[in-house]
């Protein structure tokens, strides 16, 4: 599946061990994007962590925000691996079938009928392709939809944390997509790792 070697979970101790088996109890086995950095087990577990952290960010964007900007980055970015996984999300989350159709179609700039959605969408690609050209006008644009600083720092988190995680997923061969709502939702335990 991986272009490089993995450590198989029945072959993991320490570090690698404990992180494995705290993903496992809400996923029943480590993640293919988890097993990726397993020759690195303390890279494994900051990832996780970083993870739950972006993840908890208590910004007022809805859910359906939160991860239209990270389909909108992961289809930029070419990651089928990702982008399926987020889809199902949206799906699980009540995001109406037209409005992840929309963003398919045109993640630079879908036509989703919500105006904040879009401009959303609209930030998330911008800051994927073209980062140099981000200016404070950009956020502006957003606090214009009503967007907090704390709502701007978890968009940009989670556009950066994709676009990261994204250029792992192409790096290191990993091509598989989601099709099953249960491999897509909770990717994580909610107690944070070794409680």
């Amino acid at each position: 599946m991986a272009w490089i070697r993995t450590i198989a979970w029945e072959d993991s101790d320490g570090v690698l061990k404990d992180a494995y088996d705290w993903q496992a109890q809400k996923l029943g086995e480590p993640a293919s994007f988890t097993r990726l950095g397993s020759l690195y087990p303390e890279l494994v577990d900051e990832r996780l962590r970083l993870y739950v952290s972006v993840e908890a960010c208590p910004s007022d964007l809805s859910p359906i925000e939160r991860q239209v900007v990270c389909l909108v980055t992961s289809l930029l970015n070419g990651t089928a691996h990702c982008a399926s996984g987020l889809r199902l999300v949206l799906e699980g989350v009540g995001c109406p079938p037209e409005v992840i159709a929309a963003i398919d179609e045109n993640p630079e700039a879908p036509r989703t009928g919500d105006t904040r959605l879009d401009a959303l969408a609209a930030h998330a690609a911008k800051l994927t392709l073209t980062p140099t050209e981000m200016t404070a006008e950009d956020l502006d644009e957003l606090r214009s939809h009503g967007l907090s600083d704390l709502d701007l720092l978890d968009v940009n988190n989670r556009v950066a944390y994709y676009n990261y995680t994204n250029r792992v997923v192409m790096g290191l061969g990993l091509r598989s997509t989601k099709s099953r709502p249960e491999d897509a939702r909770n990717a994580l335990p909610e107690a944070p790792i070794g409680a």
